[in-house]
């Protein structure tokens, strides 16, 4: 296996290959995994970035390689996955139409218990540019978990802090990407940090392990991180481990750090920091269990 990148506290790893064979190298198992696989879009159409037409292809990853193959390729990493997963512990997967489907189908033939389907509305989409159908302006974060028999974990009075006092719901308003999450550079399907806190923060408790098997520009890693957890992403892409660790290193900067959690705590009825009592100076330093290389 190839480390590419360790922090200096050692909460955010970075490891170098394809999820499935890295997976295969080591024994360890996280308390949460988020991935966010290919979903298959990269069809040669067109997208507006930056008030810009741009192509929607990502690259060669991004290709649907047909019905069997897409399907077999989510079964692999799933099942690669579910062996890194504690028997309490709970799977996000995000996906549109391209995808999500067949991640779902995947999971139940793997024996997961799926929870929610999380409709993710985006505040601030690109124009539909055709005009001949609704512009598309939300994704889907699938959450399952492991066993059908153990319980989970669920901050649920936390989820309904933040909410205003209400139940949250699986419809969550939140931005897209946003210029001040690209400081470092541009991931094509970068997700952005308030979306990841949440996930993180509805599902672990501090200092718990996360996994992302697609790890790309490391918004999971970097939430993590903000959030005192600990972070082992995966990454096939030389440029997204090298856009990750700056990320990473970007945030030793402790006026950065703040600004970023306050950014996040920016979508929350109530003050996050007063809930979590985060540590807004600098990163923590861990002790216990550490990964095994």
């Amino acid at each position: 296996m190839s480390v590419f990148y360790r922090s200096n506290n050692r909460d955010f790893t970075l490891a170098k290959g394809n999820c499935v064979e890295v997976l295969s190298q080591f024994e360890f198992q996280f308390d949460m995994i988020f991935a966010d696989p290919p979903y298959f879009l990269s069809n040669n159409g067109i997208s507006v970035q930056n008030g810009k037409q741009v192509s929607v292809n990502k690259g060669n990853w991004d290709r649907s390689n047909g019905f069997e193959q897409d399907n077999n390729f989510n079964y692999e990493w799933i099942k690669a996955c579910r062996s890194k997963l504690k028997d309490n512990g709970t799977i996000w997967i995000s996906g549109t139409y391209h995808n999500i489907f067949s991640v779902a189908q995947m999971l139940k033939e793997l024996n997961f218990r799926i929870l929610n389907c999380v409709t993710w509305a985006k505040t601030n989409p690109p124009p539909n540019l055709s005009c001949k159908f609704f512009t598309h302006s939300t994704e889907f974060i699938l959450w399952a978990r492991k066993s059908q028999k153990v319980s989970h974990y669920f901050n649920y009075d936390l989820m309904k802090e933040i909410n205003g006092g209400s139940q949250m719901r699986d419809l969550w308003v939140l931005p897209a990407i946003a210029k001040w999450e690209k400081t470092c550079g541009k991931h094509p399907t970068q997700k952005t940090l308030p979306l990841l806190s949440r996930i993180i923060m509805a599902s672990t408790k501090e200092h718990a392990w996360i996994l992302d098997p697609f790890a790309g520009s490391s918004t999971t890693g970097i939430a993590a991180s903000l959030l005192n957890r600990r972070f082992l992403g995966i990454e096939q892409e030389i440029n997204f481990l090298k856009l990750s660790k700056q990320r990473r290193e970007e945030i030793e900067n402790n006026k950065i750090r703040n600004d970023y959690l306050n950014k996040i705590c920016k979508y929350s009825d109530k003050p996050i920091s007063n809930i979590l009592e985060l540590n807004f100076n600098s990163p923590k330093s861990y002790y216990g269990k550490d990964l095994p290389f």
